[in-house]
């Protein structure tokens, strides 16, 4: 994985653990500056890293397993360059890529560290920690990400599936009918009203 951060827009495949579907969110360029996460995939430059943002149940597309010399090369970079937060949220995606959510997770505190005002790379944690089934701290990292940036589709959309998985469906669609409103033709987002009537038929709300 390049630290290029200049990459095309993300799909993000978010699975059926709360639903039993899969929703394709294709987010459009949301970084400013030189930095846009792997696809997006989360890595940016020094300094000012930003991510798109991922999905907190996302499925990932079968791939090679983790390559170690990777793992390395990019490790060997963040040693060396202690103030590069870029390389450690590649380093984040990298292992979110591969479902090594705890590693991930550690990669993505120290870009936050470097960045902490960087809501893309919070969500990137907060998608992790509801892959950990650490709830609680992923709705924390998506309030403080929504916090920065008040209108991010992602910590939004993100909160909500957290807020499903532990019982609060209509919590869940309260946020996520809010988000339709204030982007009615957002074209991307309009698979949600399908799947805010499926949790309202299965009794969830």
């Amino acid at each position: 994985m390049l630290l290029n951060m200049q990459r095309e827009p993300m799909i993000f495949a978010v699975a059926g653990v709360v639903f039993g579907f899969v929703l394709g969110y294709m987010v459009a360029n949301a970084g400013s500056g030189s930095s846009a996460p792997r696809e997006a995939a989360a890595g940016a430059p020094a300094g000012s890293p930003s991510t798109k943002g991922r999905s907190a149940s996302a499925a990932s597309p079968a791939k090679a397993p983790l390559d170690p010399s990777e793992v390395r090369v990019l490790t060997s970079l963040a040693e060396k360059e202690k103030d590069n937060a870029s390389v450690r949220v590649e380093l984040g995606n990298l292992f979110m890529d591969h479902d090594r959510c705890a590693d991930a997770v550690r990669w993505y505190e120290e870009a936050i560290a470097l960045s902490p005002q960087s809501p893309d790379i919070i969500v990137d944690k907060g998608a992790c920690l509801v892959r950990l089934n650490r709830f609680d701290e992923a709705l924390a990292a998506f309030d403080v990400a929504l916090k920065i940036a008040p209108d991010h589709k992602k910590a939004v959309f993100n909160k909500g599936v957290a807020l499903a998985q532990t019982g609060r469906a209509k919590d869940a669609i309260a946020l996520w009918e809010d988000l339709l409103k204030r982007h009615p033709d957002d074209p991307q987002l309009q698979a949600l009203r399908g799947h805010i009537e499926r949790l309202r038929s299965e009794g969830r709300s």
